[in-house]
């Protein structure tokens, strides 16, 4: 093997280690209370997360290894740091017990369940069954953005501890949803994906970073439609 293959082999994996320490410093600015920060770092992530797979696509550079470190580091930015996110907002409500907010860290266990499940299932080459972690961690980024100033009325907090397990059961559920991947731009192939990422556009340009909320929720309402279809 030649040197530049070597390095050929490998880029992949480093944009991978990328997206790792963007999620390290997620997962710092969250335990710091710095929101819009965490926010910052999983979106870089998540270009990273899109990167790495671009790029062992385009330069033929799979790998066991690289598929495993790739889990590895989805757990760390779409998983741990959306939780504590949420940790920090549930702490925000009073509780009849000082534990509840940490009910949030079963986001990091399901997303675990979830990217498990992903590298072992064969159907979910084309489309997703259930939703992917880099989704509920955008839609909890936003949420929290949305509550930070929320301090009352109390019953907010259960409806977002109810809605904190409704998605970590999404995550390891069988409900089909779209993927993003364009083969080409021929409407007939890819009409919902046009359509759900002009709500998304508009959606974002009408509340800005807090928009990742709704564009989720969007997201998961249009596969629900497209499977009844």
């Amino acid at each position: 093997m030649t040197m530049a293959n070597a390095i050929t082999r490998h880029i992949p994996n480093a944009i991978t280690c990328c997206n790792l320490l963007s999620g390290c410093m997620a997962v710092m600015a969250a335990q710091g209370g710095n929101v819009r920060t965490a926010f910052f770092w999983i979106i870089g992530g998540a270009a990273f997360d899109f990167c790495d797979g671009l790029s062992a696509r385009l330069l033929h550079a799979y790998s066991p290894i690289g598929k495993e470190l790739d889990s590895l580091a989805d757990l760390v930015t779409f998983g741990v740091a959306p939780a504590l996110l949420c940790m920090g907002m549930l702490r925000q409500f009073s509780w009849p017990c000082a534990f509840f907010p940490y009910l949030a860290l079963i986001l990091v266990a399901f997303a675990a369940l979830r990217l498990a499940k992903f590298n072992l299932d064969e159907r979910q080459t084309t489309s997703f069954l259930g939703l992917a972690v880099p989704a509920n961690a955008l839609f909890w980024c936003g949420t929290v953005l949305w509550m930070q100033d929320i301090h009352e009325p109390a019953f907010i907090g259960w409806i977002l501890l109810v809605a904190i397990f409704a998605f970590a059961i999404l995550m390891v559920s069988e409900l089909p949803m779209f993927s993003l991947k364009f083969r080409n731009l021929g409407w007939k192939d890819n009409s919902v994906r046009f359509i759900f990422l002009a709500g998304a556009i508009v959606l974002i340009l009408l509340f800005g970073m807090k928009g990742a909320a709704p564009t989720i929720v969007w997201y998961i309402v249009l596969s629900v439609i497209v499977r009844k279809k």
